[in-house]
Order: structure tokens, then sequence, then C-alpha cells
């Protein structure tokens, strides 16, 4: 957990002078889906950029929605901010696809919810160690911003009881995660479990990075097209956490 930690209190330091996220992201291949990254509680879009530059050099244009601040919001008003933000630009042929960490998969399952008629043309959601249950040791903590994450508050019922949009979520998540220790697999979703532990480690691991590749074209593939790929059955529960 000390690594964990030591790794998060990194890459949290990117903040400082962080400023807008790089031009060239905004520039790729316009066969591939745009990318839409959403960090986690107490968060900055630059606790992503390790990810983003990875997915940029991939091909993809790369884009983060400014205003989310440490992203503590709750998350029904966040989503509306992201898709605010969306809606601002045509969505790109190719589509659009949120990758995610931890309370920004929560975002953006809320966001496909709410995106009824496609009209942001967002794909998917690729989520890294989402509480998709919520995150019983909320309760440890007095800020509300955690405590929203509990399993009993209103907006964590009301994302678990929608399971329609569950197949157009992939789950990334490691073998053990000490904020999420109920785990992260998604009932109906695709669930990928990598080799490694921790809440925020896993964001560095080749596996994950590897697992978010896949993900992407698993959820924007033509299903007609006999190179489709198949990351792993949409299931329930993965193996125990």
């Amino acid at each position: 957990m000390a690594r964990d930690y030591a790794f998060a209190g990194w890459h949290q330091l990117a903040v400082f002078g962080a400023g807008r996220e790089p031009a060239g992201w905004r520039h790729g291949d316009p066969d591939k889906p745009q990318v839409v990254l959403l960090p986690g509680v107490y968060e900055h879009w630059s606790f992503l950029r390790p990810l983003g530059d990875a997915l940029h050099a991939a091909g993809h244009r790369v884009v983060v929605v400014h205003g989310m601040r440490a992203n503590r919001r709750p998350i029904a008003e966040t989503a509306a901010r992201v898709a605010k933000a969306l809606a601002r630009s045509a969505p790109p042929p190719a589509g659009r696809v949120i990758v995610a960490h931890s309370k920004g998969g929560l975002i953006g399952k809320h966001v496909l919810i709410d995106d009824e008629g496609a009209a942001l043309g967002v794909r998917g959601v690729v989520a890294i160690c989402t509480p998709f249950a919520g995150a019983r040791r909320a309760r440890l903590f007095g800020d509300p911003s955690i405590r929203a994450l509990l399993p009993s508050d209103e907006t964590i019922v009301m994302l678990g009881d929608a399971a329609s949009v569950n197949a157009r979520i992939v789950s990334v998540f490691g073998t053990f995660d000490p904020h999420v220790p109920d785990g992260s697999a998604l009932e109906g979703a695709t669930n990928v479990q990598v080799p490694v532990a921790g809440h925020f480690r896993v964001l560095a691991a080749p596996e994950t990075l590897e697992a978010v590749h896949e993900g992407i074209a698993l959820l924007t593939q033509d299903p007609t097209r006999s190179d489709a790929v198949d990351l792993a059955e949409p299931s329930g529960p993965a193996s125990p956490q």
C-alpha cells in the first residue's frame, strides 16, 4: 500500500505547472476514436497524463474536460459538465471512448445513461479501478465528496440499477485494490484483471495500457469483421480480488 500511495503522491505533483493538455493531443488518426480522459476524485487531469501520452502515441486524439478541478463535485453534476463540454463539437466519425480512473468511471457510466440518443458519440467507457458498487471504506471519511461513493448513496444505487449500458463498459482492475476492496467487476461488462495490486500503481502497468488499448478496440469494432477483438466475455464478477 505504501508503494501505491507513493505513486499517487508523485503523480499528484504533476498538477503544479501542468496548465492545459499538450496541443498535440488534439491531432491523430481520424479512423481511431477520440479518447476523453476522466480522472478520479482529488485527481487533476494531469494525473492521467502518462496514459494520455501513450494513447496519443498510438494514434488517438486525446481530450480532457477543463473545469473539473480536483473532481470533488457530485457525479451527476460532473457528468452533465462532461456532456456539455463534449456537445460543443460534433462527435468524430470514429466516435469517442471515455477512459477513466476510479470515480471517473462512474461519471463515464452516468454520461452513457444520459446520452440516450447517442448525440455525443460516446461508444463506451474503459474504467480503471472504478467502484461500480460503491466503496464501503468511504464511511471512514468525513469529506462529502468521498462519502458520496458509499454503496448506499442514491447515485451509486441508481448507477448500479442501470444495467442496460454495462455491455458498453470495459472494467480493468488489479489483483487487490485497497480503496475498492469489494472489487470493480461489473455484471454484464467486460471485466479484465491485470496482475498488479493497488489503486494507483495499476495505471502505470504495461498490462493495464494493453487492456485499455484492447478495450477501446472492443468498444468501437465492427462486429461483422472476422478480426474482432475478444478481450473477455461480458460477465459477472471476475476472479476474487
